[in-house]
């Protein structure tokens, strides 16, 4: 099958799942919270990067998440704030583009679970995320390795389905994008764009439009890479 074909399938799903199923909030439910874990990821490795400290990973019920890290004020400090608001559809579109036969969605499962497996060891201490988020790296361990065995195209469809769903995580939730503040465990929190404006200057409203254009950049460059692959899906590499 050719992997146009493949990239189709996978959005029709999402919102076919998404907008059509009465429960379809509740059949993505583990997605969410996937897509939180990467988005909450994305600030405490972006602390890492920017030479601060990574301490824990909490996901609620709710599927809203904290990440809980130290950097320095200014630049550092909006770089993990931005972090988590790009990690989703950065991710996404990198799947997107590269992920497009059965041996490299193969690898792309593997080292999603792998990553799962490893932030549950070092930074992931809530009760949700403790009982959820193993049971999404095995469910993506499984399909890397005995999981399709038989028709590995479907590898290629899993994978594609949540490189969609990452991809427009940001522009899906674009009411957070330009909200000030936000309730987190409950309680009141400023959001990641309004710790970014208060670390570089300016308004919220104008860096939740930038991170907005950047997100759609970033789906439509992973749509193109996708949709642009030639041939057809039968190969392994």
């Amino acid at each position: 099958m050719h992997p146009r074909w493949m990239l189709v399938g996978a959005a029709l799903l999402y919102w076919v799942i998404a907008r059509l199923l009465p429960f379809g909030g509740t059949i993505l439910y583990p997605i969410t919270l996937f897509t939180t874990w990467v988005h909450e990821m994305g600030h405490g490795v972006t602390a890492l990067l920017a030479g601060g400290h990574f301490h824990e990973l909490l996901i609620f019920a709710s599927a809203s998440g904290l990440a809980t890290s130290s950097s320095h004020d200014g630049w550092a400090r909006a770089a993990v704030s931005g972090g988590g608001l790009l990690a989703p559809p950065l991710l996404g579109a990198t799947i997107l583009a590269s992920a497009h036969t059965p041996r490299r969605a193969r690898v792309a499962l593997a080292v999603l679970a792998g990553a799962l497996v490893l932030s549950l060891a070092l930074w992931v201490r809530s009760t949700v995320g403790l009982v959820a988020m193993p049971l999404v790296a095995g469910l993506l361990g499984w399909a890397a390795s005995r999981g399709f065995a038989q028709t590995p195209g479907r590898r290629v469809l899993l994978v594609q389905f949540l490189a969609v769903v990452l991809a427009l995580d940001t522009l899906t939730r674009l009411d957070y994008v330009f909200t000030e503040k936000v309730s987190i465990g409950g309680k009141d929190r400023l959001s990641d764009v309004a710790v970014f404006a208060q670390n570089v200057g300016g308004h919220h409203l104008l860096w939740g439009l930038v991170f907005a254009l950047v997100a759609c950049g970033l789906l439509a460059l992973g749509l193109w890479r996708a949709w642009s692959r030639p041939g057809p899906l039968g190969g392994q590499r």
